[in-house]
């Protein structure tokens, strides 16, 4: 049984005490939120959030929270509609080019080099090189309260699939293969990143 002397305990109000914050790297690793919107005047963003997930089974909601009211918020708000865009290994570099701090007028898809592709159901383009895209409708737009009410600096977004685009080479026998699409996954600390791999699988059911 671990004590006291076996474990660092700190309350995150007082600071952790260590070299780099490791709340991210325990809850890790994590997809990533690599969000594409359009703003009200046209001009198309894309940007990663480290602070991604999926919510609901029915209707389908994911969501992503960012550290301030950035362009991504904004516009998910004001148009009402946002597309996740699924972040593989050979897409990294890409999606690293992207969380730049660049002018609004900046179009990322095309700073990162890819290539854009109208929404079928919703009027924001999506990552044609990304091999699954989920089209949203924004359904809540929430800015995070701590324990005592007080307002984070942080805006949970949350939206509606309404479109799913995956690529059929990743669908064997109808069954979506996770690993065969190597999503990357954000780790802890300022660089890391993680993959799946076939071997790293485990099966379990759920008791009857």
């Amino acid at each position: 049984m671990p004590t006291d002397t076996d474990s660092h305990f700190y309350e995150p109000r007082d600071g952790h005490g260590l070299p780099h914050d490791p709340f991210n790297a325990i809850v890790a690793p994590r997809p990533i939120g690599w969000v594409s919107t359009r703003g009200e005047d046209g001009v198309v963003n894309l940007a990663p959030y480290s602070f991604f997930n999926a919510f609901a089974y029915s209707p389908p909601i994911i969501g992503f929270a960012s550290t301030s009211r950035k362009d991504s918020v904004t516009n998910a708000e004001a148009t009402g509609a946002f597309c996740w865009n699924l972040v593989t290994e050979d897409l990294a570099e890409a999606m690293n080019s992207t969380s730049a701090m660049v002018p609004p007028d900046v179009d990322e898809i095309v700073l990162a080099g890819l290539t854009s592709t109208p929404g079928r159901v919703v009027d924001v383009p999506y990552v044609a090189e990304s091999p699954v895209a989920f089209e949203c409708r924004t359904s809540q737009v929430i800015r995070l309260t701590a324990a005592d009410g007080a307002p984070a600096q942080s805006w949970l977004t949350l939206g509606e699939v309404v479109g799913v685009h995956i690529a059929r080479d990743l669908l064997v026998d109808g069954v979506y293969d996770t690993a065969a699409a190597r999503p990357l996954l954000r780790g802890g600390g300022p660089t890391a990143y993680f993959g799946i791999r076939p071997e790293q699988r485990l099966d379990m059911r759920r008791p009857g």
